[in-house]
């Protein structure tokens, strides 16, 4: 078909079609007659889609810094910033949702619970926190191999510390060539390179801060989330038998980057 053809059928092309909104609106499908459980639903079903587009963008400015783009990294991740903005502010959304109106449906949720979330695990992978016994846990086996798959990855802070690496910075050579399956821990070492980045400001310095931005908006989404079970169910177990605000209040202690957190005392 010609261009004249493509832009024939593209001019037939809807809004509807385009994303898909007979499907899409279609996939919200409660299990109960409780008013509020279709905006369960839709929080959660929004959060994954938000999970799938962080996704795409970590990987994207994973590219970005292995081909020194550095402009083009540092957008992807100011997006991924803004995105976790939207996610905290959509929990305000969720303690719409009283005790009484969650606990109407919430035995129609059966063993379904938010920690078999497989985009999540792999979002963690991604950032670097590699803990397989928990992508064990998922329930569907292709997902499971997903996630252990995103571990066998470098994960964002191995990519970072390649680019300082090429970027001329005296990046420790065992860093450099260390099992991308373990997880990332402080390096005193790394600490004084990126000591010495900060202090001499620009680009690469204002990018790390990016990875700030997003290791704090990871955590804040967390505690917002942890605060918000807390209201609904108290400390009761989680649905799915998790261990629900204790193991959501562990989860805060977690730094994504650690390395960045552990410099602040000394700027």
């Amino acid at each position: 078909m010609g261009r004249e053809g493509d832009e024939a059928h593209e001019q037939g092309l809807t809004y509807a079609g385009y994303l898909a909104l007979d499907e899409l609106l279609a996939l919200q499908r409660p299990r109960s007659d409780e008013h509020d459980e279709l905006l369960f639903i839709t929080i959660h079903q929004t959060y994954e889609l938000w999970f799938k587009q962080i996704l795409h963008e970590i990987r994207g400015a994973i590219v970005a810094l292995g081909s020194n783009e550095s402009s083009r990294a540092s957008h992807r991740l100011s997006r991924v910033r803004h995105i976790l903005k939207i996610a905290v502010a959509q929990v305000d959304i969720l303690e719409t949702l009283t005790p009484l109106e969650f606990a109407a449906f919430r035995s129609r949720l059966a063993t379904s619970s938010g920690f078999e979330s497989a985009q999540f695990r792999e979002l963690e992978a991604l950032f670097g926190l590699r803990n397989p016994r928990l992508a064990d846990l998922l329930p569907d086996a292709a997902a499971r191999e997903v996630v252990h798959a995103t571990m066998r990855e470098p994960s964002l802070w191995d990519a970072t510390i390649r680019w300082l690496a090429a970027r001329g910075h005296a990046v420790p050579r065992d860093l450099l060539e260390r099992d991308v399956t373990q997880p990332t821990e402080e390096s005193p070492a790394l600490q004084e390179v990126l000591l010495e980045i900060y202090r001499g400001g620009g680009e690469t310095a204002n990018l790390l801060e990016q990875l700030v931005d997003i290791d704090e908006g990871v955590q804040e989404w967390r505690y917002r989330h942890v605060k918000m079970v807390e209201r609904t169910i108290g400390r009761k177990s989680g649905t799915g038998g998790s261990t629900g605000v204790e193991y959501l209040a562990a989860s805060l202690r977690r730094s994504l980057f650690p390395d960045l957190w552990a410099i602040r005392d000394r700027m």
